[in-house]
């Protein structure tokens, strides 16, 4: 019952934690925006000076060549990926138990709004006012960003010194249960015993897999499958990324919710959202085939399958805070690492299949996610856990 009265005592939305949260979120915002205006640049930088040379190859502009690109994908995941595992870092001393899913989810959906942004208005910088603009603008922004991470970010917070002392105390009292001393050595040998990894990294792969077609592979369903030059629409190409953003905040929320009124286990919110973020996407894919002759439709399903793809924000994707909070980071780059592989075979998978014949190689690759998105949720729902794993206790480092 001692704990009960902390909501209380420690401040809520205006409290420093959510604000390092809305200033992850516009370091992840700037991050994607600066590499997807990498793309847009460089496409037009290499249109204006040979603009008959390379008529083929950007014949839809800048929007949909830095869309239709197989390695776009992959590439802002390496930029981004470093960032978000170090992030783990910090919100494994930073957030409370009852509050991870809310704090991370607002801080990662930053990458999607950034897209949806650079999505929107980065060609029309580029053709406006030149593409030396793009870089001006969102590299200014990149340089404001700098500023508030050195300034307002610390590793944890007992030695900031803005925090409030109900915050601080509100903050080490939920995670007392957590070493706090340093880790002297990686265990890896449990770690690859550890069943309960093991899930969270099939979760990842799955994840990856069926995002990566999406997110790479658009422009190309819309333009052979619907006949629609995507440049008619920069902001159709852009929605699903909002709505990822969108829903990867209201997961958050959600997950919370239920567990701060001990509706649900920690564990069985894990496997609801995880199982939600893999389930309904899978069905909006296996749809798609069935309803290629409605445009409207099938432009709500493409909509559909990031957004509630980023419902696993709130399960498996911070499942590395609970089981083993002290090697988070370290873990969320192995889990991203999967993610990347999942990305790489899947990008060259449909490119397979729907050369091959894009009607029945569409249907195949969309059967295929499903598939590989219902392993993940089995594999996950039977040995994801959210326990503080025995190697990952500073008793296991103790005897090392």
């Amino acid at each position: 019952m001692d704990k009960k009265p902390s909501p209380k005592k420690a401040p809520g939305f205006c409290s420093l934690r959510y604000g390092l949260a809305l200033i992850m979120h516009f370091s992840n915002f700037t991050m994607i925006t600066q590499r997807v205006s990498l793309s847009i640049a460089i496409i037009a930088m290499v249109n204006s000076s040979q603009p008959h040379g390379l008529s083929n190859a950007s014949a839809e502009g800048p929007l949909a060549e830095t869309l239709s690109d197989p390695s776009t994908s992959i590439k802002e995941f390496n930029t981004g990926g470093m960032a978000w595992t170090g992030q783990f870092t910090i919100w494994a001393k930073w957030a409370p138990p009852l509050e991870r899913s809310k704090l991370t989810t607002i801080a990662g959906s930053g990458a999607a709004f950034g897209s949806f942004i650079i999505l929107c208005v980065g060609g029309l910088i580029s053709q406006a006012l030149g593409w030396p603009f793009i870089f001006y603008i969102f590299g200014s922004i990149g340089c404001v960003c700098c500023l508030l991470w050195f300034t307002v970010i610390y590793d944890d917070p007992t030695h900031h010194p803005c925090i409030s002392v109900r915050e601080k105390e509100h903050i080490v009292a939920s995670l007392a249960h957590q070493s706090s001393s340093p880790r002297r050595s990686v265990p890896i040998k449990a770690m690859a015993r550890c069943l309960p990894l093991w899930a969270i990294f099939t979760g990842f792969f799955s994840h990856f897999w069926l995002c990566t077609i999406i997110i790479t592979y658009l422009p190309t369903y819309i333009s052979s499958v619907l006949h629609v030059n995507i440049r008619d629409s920069g902001v159709l190409s852009s929605l699903p990324f909002i709505a990822a953003s969108s829903c990867t905040i209201l997961g958050g929320q959600l997950a919370d919710f239920l567990l701060s009124r001990n509706l649900l286990r920690l564990i069985t919110v894990r496997k609801l959202f995880s199982s939600l973020g893999l389930l309904l996407p899978s069905l909006c894919a296996v749809a798609l085939p069935f309803v290629a002759s409605s445009y409207v439709t099938t432009i709500i399903l493409l909509i559909l399958i990031p957004g509630t793809s980023n419902l696993c924000d709130s399960g498996f994707i911070i499942n590395t805070l609970d089981v083993a909070p002290r090697y988070a980071s370290f873990l969320m780059g192995i889990s991203r690492g999967f993610g990347l592989i999942a990305g790489i075979i899947s990008s060259t998978a449909t490119g397979f299949l729907i050369s091959q014949d894009s009607v029945s190689g569409w249907r195949n690759v969309f059967f295929l996610s499903a598939a590989v998105n219902m392993f993940g949720m089995f594999f996950y729902i039977t040995f994801g856990q959210a326990e503080i794993q025995d190697w990952a206790k500073e008793k296991t480092m103790t005897r090392l």
